[in-house]
């Protein structure tokens, strides 16, 4: 669990532009563990709830648990999110509101005995040949399922085409693709996808995206960014490991994990 946790203090701090200061020795008091950091930083909550679902949900661990970040200064808990795998009523406050560059620490409660996921065990009494007749039926039924998904895609595959987690993004034709299905997409949402996906993991400001997606049009508001998100986000909310983040105040960032 202690190096779980430290994956997800590093994956933070990457997210947060930061490859060298240092996670200090996670700690578990009582039933809580501690993430300490060698130095000062901001926090964006959807990065924060979002980086530490996928870091645990890799990791096959499945309870819930009630994350608190806390202030070196004062102790206080600053921010806290609760995420049940039981139930759909995960407890996440405030996602759009960052924290100042300051002193913290992250805590972790689980809900419950910590469990993972373990394969199960295998009889190891079967007969050889049962084990060869069910590997040849195997390697037929994926051999069919290759073969007619790729008779499906090649003829449509383009080599232009830009790969976003399990989507196809067809830049020139204006749509998304996924399991052969197309989702179309307008002039502008094109523009801001390619201009997200270039930028993959980097803070773009609202200005830099205005200034390239709608040039000098003159004729749009700020509303207008904030729209074209939200429908790029509906359409690719089928791979849910594809997030637009909101950075309050600046701008947006474009995360896709594995």
């Amino acid at each position: 669990m202690k190096v779980v946790l430290r994956m997800v203090g590093h994956e933070f701090l990457l997210q947060m532009g930061d490859s060298i200061s240092r996670i200090l020795p996670i700690q578990k008091v009582d039933d809580r563990y501690s993430i300490q950091f060698e130095n000062d930083f901001a926090i964006e909550p959807d990065l924060l709830s979002f980086f530490a679902f996928k870091i645990f949900e890799k990791n096959n661990i499945k309870n819930g648990y009630i994350m608190e970040v806390e202030s070196c200064e004062t102790n206080e808990v600053v921010y806290s999110f609760e995420e049940d795998h039981s139930t759909t009523n995960d407890l996440i406050p405030c996602k759009s509101r960052p924290l100042p560059k300051g002193c913290y620490k992250f805590y972790f409660t689980f809900l419950g005995k910590v469990e993972t996921e373990i394969p199960e065990k295998k009889d190891t009494n079967q007969s050889g040949v049962t084990i060869i007749y069910v590997l040849i039926l195997a390697s037929i039924i994926v051999g069919t399922v290759i073969y007619f998904r790729k008779k499906k895609i090649t003829s449509t595959l383009n080599p232009n085409w830009i790969v976003i987690g399990q989507f196809y993004f067809d830049k020139k034709g204006m749509k998304l693709i996924l399991n052969g299905e197309e989702e179309e997409l307008s002039s502008k949402e094109a523009d801001l996808l390619e201009l997200l996906c270039i930028n993959e993991n980097e803070t773009l400001e609202r200005e830099h995206i205005l200034n390239v997606v709608w040039k000098d049009e003159g004729d749009y508001i700020g509303r207008t960014l904030d729209v074209s998100i939200s429908k790029l986000r509906k359409k690719l909310k089928q791979d849910p490991n594809i997030k637009i983040v909101n950075i309050r105040g600046v701008g947006y960032r474009f995360v896709v994990s594995n």
